[in-house]
C-alpha cells in the first residue's frame, strides 16, 4: 500500500499523528492546530470513530472541534465495511478539507476500513492538501505498517510484536502511542529490527507530530516523542531469535524531541526548539 498520487501541482496535507489522551479543554493546542490546517473558520472536518467503541465518541469530538471555530463537523460512521462503500457517505466525506481519526483499537480501523473506497478516498483527500490526523489507534493506522498490537517493556523480545497493513498515508514512519506512559519502546524497538528501514515514532501522550509536505516533523504538545532512526544499524538477531528471545540491534540511533522541536524525515536531522527567556 502507498500514498495516494497528487493531482498536478497539488501538496501533500499534513500527517498528524497525536499519541492519545490529548487536552481537550483547558489549552487544546494541537486540536486547535489542526482546525487552523483544516481552514480555520472555514474548516469543515470529517471525525471517524469506527476505532471506538464507544457510541458518543464522534459527538464529543463534534462538539470540541465546534468549539475551536470548525465551521462545519460531521461524524462518519464507518461501522462495517459496507458503511465504507456507502455513497451518500462518500459524497459528504469529499467536502472535508480535514479528517480525524479518533482512538480505541487500530485493528478495528484496519479491518473495517482496510481495501475500502473510504480508506482510498482519504489517502487521495491528503495526497491533494487534506491534512489527515489520528489520536491513539488513529495514529498507529496512519501509516503503511501498522503495530497491531505487542508487549510493553523497555528491551526489544522476538514475538513481542504484531504487524499489520495499515492505512497507507506514508510509508516512512512507524508510530506508537501512549510510548513512555506504557513503556512502549521494547516493541517499537522489535518492529523496526523486521526491516530497518523506517523511522519509529513514539509519541507520549499529549503530543503530536505534524508531518508536512516538506517531510518535516514539527513536535507539539506537553510530552515527548522518542524517535528510533535505524538507517545505521549494522547489526539484529531478529532472523535467527525464537520465541521470547531478546533481539539484539547494533547501531541504531535514538532522539527525544519535545515541542518546538523538529526532524527532518529525509536528512534525518533532528533540530532542537528555539530557547526562549
Amino acid at each position: 500500500m502507498t500514498p495516494a498520487r497528487p493531482k498536478p501541482a497539488a501538496t501533500r496535507g499534513h500527517i498528524v499523528p497525536i499519541g492519545g489522551a490529548e487536552e481537550k479543554l483547558r489549552d487544546p493546542e494541537i486540536l486547535r492546530e489542526f482546525v487552523q490546517l483544516s481552514g480555520a473558520d472555514r474548516a469543515r472536518i470529517a471525525v471517524i470513530p469506527t476505532a471506538s467503541q464507544q457510541d458518543d465518541t464522534g459527538e464529543q469530538y463534534e462538539k470540541v472541534f465546534k468549539d475551536l471555530g470548525a465551521d462545519r463537523v460531521r461524524t462518519f460512521p464507518f461501522r462495517d465495511r459496507a458503511d465504507a462503500d456507502r455513497e451518500d457517505l462518500l459524497e459528504k466525506l469529499r467536502d472535508a478539507t480535514g479528517v480525524f481519526l479518533t482512538g480505541g483499537n487500530q485493528l478495528r480501523l484496519s479491518t473495517t476500513l482496510g481495501g475500502t473506497p473510504a480508506a482510498r478516498l482519504v489517502r487521495q483527500l491528503n495526497a491533494n492538501g487534506v491534512p489527515v490526523a489520528g489520536t491513539s489507534a488513529g495514529a498507529a493506522f496512519l501509516s503503511e505498517h501498522m503495530i497491531a498490537f505487542g508487549e510493553e517493556g523497555p528491551s526489544p523480545r522476538a514475538d513481542m510484536v504484531t504487524l499489520a497493513p495499515g492505512l497507507g498515508l506514508t510509508n516512512q514512519v512507524i508510530i506508537d502511542q501512549h510510548f513512555r506512559q506504557r513503556g512502549r519502546l521494547g516493541r517499537l524497538l522489535a518492529a523496526l529490527a523486521y526491516n530497518p528501514f523506517a523511522i519509529g515514532l513514539g509519541l507520549d501522550e499529549d503530543t503530536a507530530a505534524f508531518i508536512g509536505p516538506d517531510d518535516s516533523i514539527e513536535v507539539r504538545g506537553s510530552g515527548a516523542i522518542t524517535i528510533i532512526d535505524p538507517s545505521d544499524v549494522e547489526y539484529t538477531s531478529m532472523d535467527s531469535s525464537h520465541r521470547h528471545d531478546p533481539v539484539c540491534i547494533l547501531g541504531v540511533r535514538l532522539h527525544v524531541l519535545i515541542n518546538g522541536a523538529s526532524y527532518n524525515l529525509l536528512t534525518r536531522t533532528p533540530l532542537a526548539p528555539a530557547i526562549t527567556t
